[in-house]
């Protein structure tokens, strides 16, 4: 039986790996965190019978006691009550289903007390991977990807000589506007970019998706997550999203995990590694496949991707006001307040006024993250 804790259970990457819990019947639930959504909570907490659950705000935590009153359930709420479900003594792993810079510390606090990482929450290392990588080596815990592209790049690795890793190739669908001119994606509704080809996934990411700057996020984590140069990591646009990532070797070969787009085989990966467990999802069938293709991205027209390179090469603390910016344009977009293409220009005016600080702590992380959160125009 392997212990696990949740943070984000009721987002898309929680639900599916309830989902995983609930089919394979030998993972136990000890704690759960969530958002605003107590009522999927209430019924996850009921289901599951973990030990400890925790929601953002504390009148949503007080509704929420008075209906589990029946229950020995704890419920707690804010940051103090995602650290107390990220520790909780009996868990093993901590799925970082959570999103946005609000899952560092809890997943800080994780490592500390000796808890592998199910790492789903890429702005834990894009904005705190020279805090993260060193801190989960000192403690001797794992990080295992849970992303698509991540954890294809981790599988491929699997048995190979890590210093004969030459380049990672790092896959992306490329969103609904694959093949637009600039001119044509000007003046893209809210609708059309929520229009994911592939992929079901939350409403911040299927917009990342689109504008590529999700793609940006994840060069910046596989640096960390893999231990490799910038020049290492090529995107590659690859429409059918069946080669979820792959790596190349000093001899030239070239090692990929393809399957089809389901996120619940990286979850299951991740929750059972090294084995691997059979699934119920479908099979990629070349025969109907009929071909694979393979594109370099366009970032004239999807310039996020160039300016999480320059990020990432700069360091310090330019890939939080990268993250932190995007998910300001990001909001400002689905309020109708900028349009879809002028996101990354939020961001590249938010990255040119920062001064950077070349080693920040995570107070530097969060302090820089506020002052760009609290930002409406440039």
């Amino acid at each position: 039986m392997r212990n696990i804790a949740i943070i984000g259970s009721t987002g898309s990457i929680g639900t599916q790996t309830l989902e995983i819990v609930r089919k394979e019947k030998d993972i136990r639930v000890t704690a759960l965190a969530a958002g605003r959504n107590i009522d999927l909570l209430e019924a996850q907490v009921r289901e599951f019978k973990p030990v400890l659950c925790s929601c953002l705000d504390e009148e949503d935590a007080k509704t929420l006691r008075t209906r589990l009153i029946d229950t020995d359930v704890r419920v707690l709420s804010g940051m103090d009550g995602l650290i107390e479900v990220s520790v909780e003594p009996e868990s093993e792993i901590l799925v970082t289903g959570i999103v946005g810079m609000i899952g560092i510390r809890p997943t800080i606090a994780a490592i500390e007390a000796g808890k592998d990482i199910a790492l789903a929450n890429k702005e834990t290392l894009v904005c705190a991977g020279h805090i993260i990588m060193p801190l989960a080596a000192k403690r001797g815990v794992s990080i295992l990807p849970v992303d698509s592209e991540h954890s294809a790049i981790f599988q491929s690795l699997q048995g190979q000589p890590r210093k004969r890793l030459e380049k990672i190739l790092l896959t992306a669908s490329g969103g609904p506007f694959r093949g637009r001119t600039a001119e044509e994606i000007r003046n893209v509704s809210l609708e059309d970019t929520l229009h994911h080809p592939n992929w079901t996934m939350g409403r911040k990411v299927t917009i990342d998706s689109a504008s590529l700057c999700n793609k940006g996020l994840e060069v910046m984590e596989a640096r960390w997550l893999f231990d490799v140069d910038l020049d290492q990591i090529e995107v590659v646009i690859h429409p059918q999203s069946i080669v979820h990532s792959a790596v190349q070797y000093a001899d030239g070969a070239m090692i990929a995990q393809l399957g089809v787009p389901d996120m619940k085989l990286p979850i299951q990966y991740a929750l059972y590694y090294p084995d691997r467990r059979p699934m119920d999802a479908g099979r990629v069938d070349l025969f109907k496949l009929h071909e694979l293709t393979f594109e370099k991205p366009d970032t004239d027209v999807f310039p996020g991707l160039k300016l999480a390179y320059e990020a990432a090469r700069r360091g310090g603390s330019l890939p939080t006001v990268f993250n932190a910016a995007n998910e300001v344009a990001v909001r400002l977009f689905t309020d109708g307040r900028i349009g879809f293409a002028e996101i990354p220009d939020f961001i590249g005016e938010c990255m040119s006024r920062h001064t950077v600080m070349d080693d920040p702590g995570v107070d530097d992380i969060l302090a820089v993250e506020a002052e760009i959160a609290g930002r409406t125009a440039v």
